[in-house]
C-alpha cells in the first residue's frame, strides 16, 4: 500500500512539472531527421540532415501554446558517400554554397488522440517555404537520469514533394516523394 501510495505521488509530482509551458533545446547528439526516397525503383535511400539546431517549447495543458522552431545545417547532410554527401549538396539538389541551411517552424499544434499530435508549419529550403504536416508521437517526458533535468522526446513523419522546394532533379525518375522521419530529444533550458 505505502509503495502504492509513493507512487501516485511521485507522478502527480513528474506530471506537475511538466504541466507548464517548459520551453526545451534541441539535443543534436540524440535528434536524427532522415529524408527516404525512391531511386529508380531499385533502392530506397536516405539521407540523415545532422547538427540539428532548434527549440521546441510544450506545454501538456494545452498542446495548441505549443511550438518548434528548428535549423537543419546542410553541412551535417549525411548519405553515408563522401561523393553522394557532395552531390547533394551541389547545384543540383540543396546548393548549400547558397543556402546553408534548411528550417522548420510550427504554426499550429493540436491533439490527435492519445500521445498523438498534429504540428502544421513552414518548412524552408532553397528560400522556398511550403506548408509541411508532420505526425508527431509523444515518447516520453520526464527528468533525464545522466542530466538530472526536465527532458522530453517525440518521433514524427510526414511526406513532402522535393520539387516544390526547387531539388526535384532527376524527378520522376528518382523519386520526388521523399518520407520524413524525426527522432527528437531535448532538454530543458537552464534557467
Amino acid at each position: 500500500m505505502r509503495k502504492t501510495l509513493l507512487a501516485a505521488v511521485l507522478a502527480t509530482f513528474a506530471g506537475a512539472a511538466f504541466a507548464a509551458p517548459v520551453t526545451y533545446d534541441l539535443d543534436p547528439t540524440h535528434t536524427n531527421v532522415l529524408a527516404q526516397w525512391s531511386h529508380f525503383g531499385f533502392s530506397h535511400p536516405f539521407a540523415n540532415f545532422g547538427d540539428v539546431e532548434g527549440t521546441l517549447v510544450y506545454d501538456a495543458d494545452n498542446v495548441a501554446a505549443s511550438s518548434v522552431e528548428v535549423t537543419l545545417p546542410l553541412s551535417g547532410l549525411e548519405a553515408f558517400s563522401s561523393k553522394f554527401n557532395d552531390h547533394l549538396r551541389s547545384a543540383d539538389f540543396f546548393d548549400a554554397a547558397k543556402y546553408p541551411a534548411a528550417k522548420f517552424k510550427s504554426t499550429r499544434v493540436e491533439a490527435a488522440g492519445e500521445g498523438k499530435l498534429k504540428v502544421t508549419g513552414d518548412l524552408t529550403i532553397k528560400d522556398i517555404t511550403r506548408p509541411v504536416v508532420l505526425d508527431v508521437t509523444f515518447n516520453k517526458a520526464a527528468d533525464h537520469p545522466m542530466l538530472k533535468a526536465p527532458a522530453i522526446g517525440f518521433d514524427a513523419t510526414a511526406t513532402i514533394l522535393r520539387s516544390e522546394f526547387g531539388v526535384g532533379a532527376y524527378a520522376p525518375n528518382v523519386g520526388d516523394e521523399v518520407t520524413l522521419r524525426i527522432t527528437t530529444e531535448a532538454h530543458a533550458k537552464a534557467k
